[in-house]
């Protein structure tokens, strides 16, 4: 396959749910459309132009946007129906394929296979300058950009912590179960525990008490690092909830969690002029 077709089937965001988490749950989450300009767009990004999924209200304009950073999965239907989910409660809602460059994950069944042949290679430089991109668009396109926000679903969760250091015009942040800590290497030199005293706005974490992949030490030791920082940020924990306790579409879904959760983020977004 040549370069020009590689890039041209990465220029576009695959159908569905990706093919690592299949079957999908009988009790699947489904937003619909109505009333929303919903689809995929194109982000000019440093070197080239990526895909996304963005969804908005379909009347008016200056809406609060949110930037929505994905799972390990990419942009897959999970993702942009959040993204829905947010458009209906008056939010330009935009989630960018940030993986376009080192590979497509959709396709692939293992997870282990999508973390060490495409997710491993990301650079956190590169994904900061993708989602400072992604904001630009936003302003052009409907978006208010005194009310910027990011949430992000555990790869994302990670992503959240290290932007909300990042970007000075960010408003507040929402990271759910996303890694604390860990081995640095020169792709991913720096974790949210090394960040607590940089964040340039203010996150709310959500985390699973029997979360096996972020135990609760590294949770622990987050929160440490925020009060020695003395920041505004806060952690919650679902003592009896695991990874990826928003994930409708998995058997690790907890619906009581997960709605107190998003409702928790829409309040600390209103409460952070967000939205």
């Amino acid at each position: 396959m040549s370069v020009n077709r590689r890039e041209f089937l990465a220029s576009k965001l695959t159908a569905g749910f990706a093919l690592a988490v299949q079957p999908i749950a009988a009790w699947t989450v489904s937003t619909d459309a109505n009333g929303l300009t919903a689809g995929e767009v194109s982000i000019p990004v440093a070197d080239r132009e990526i895909p996304a999924y963005r969804a908005q209200p379909a009347k008016g304009s200056s809406f609060p946007t949110v930037l929505v950073v994905q799972e390990i999965f990419g942009v897959h239907e999970h993702i942009r129906d959040i993204c829905r989910r947010f458009a209906k409660q008056g939010f330009q809602a935009i989630a960018p394929e940030l993986y376009v460059r080192q590979g497509d994950v959709a396709g692939k069944e293992d997870i282990q296979q999508i973390i060490s042949e495409v997710v491993s290679k990301v650079p956190d430089e590169q994904v900061m300058s993708d989602l400072d991109a992604t904001a630009t668009w936003a302003t052009s396109n409907g978006g208010d950009p005194n009310r910027l926000s990011i949430t992000g679903y555990c790869w994302g969760g990670r992503i959240v912590w290290l932007y909300a250091a990042h970007n000075p015009k960010l408003k507040a942040g929402a990271a759910w179960y996303g890694r604390l800590t860990g081995e640095k290497n020169d792709l991913q030199p720096k974790h949210p525990v090394d960040v607590a005293g940089e964040l340039k706005a203010p996150v709310i974490g959500m985390y699973g008490g029997k979360d096996t992949g972020i135990p609760l030490d590294t949770v622990e030791a987050m929160r440490a690092a925020i009060k020695e920082a003395s920041g505004k940020s806060r952690l919650q924990v679902y003592n009896e909830a695991g990874h990826a306790f928003n994930a409708d579409y998995r058997p690790s879904y907890r619906e009581q969690d997960a709605k107190d959760a998003w409702q928790r983020m829409l309040i600390w977004f209103r409460q952070h002029k967000a939205a």
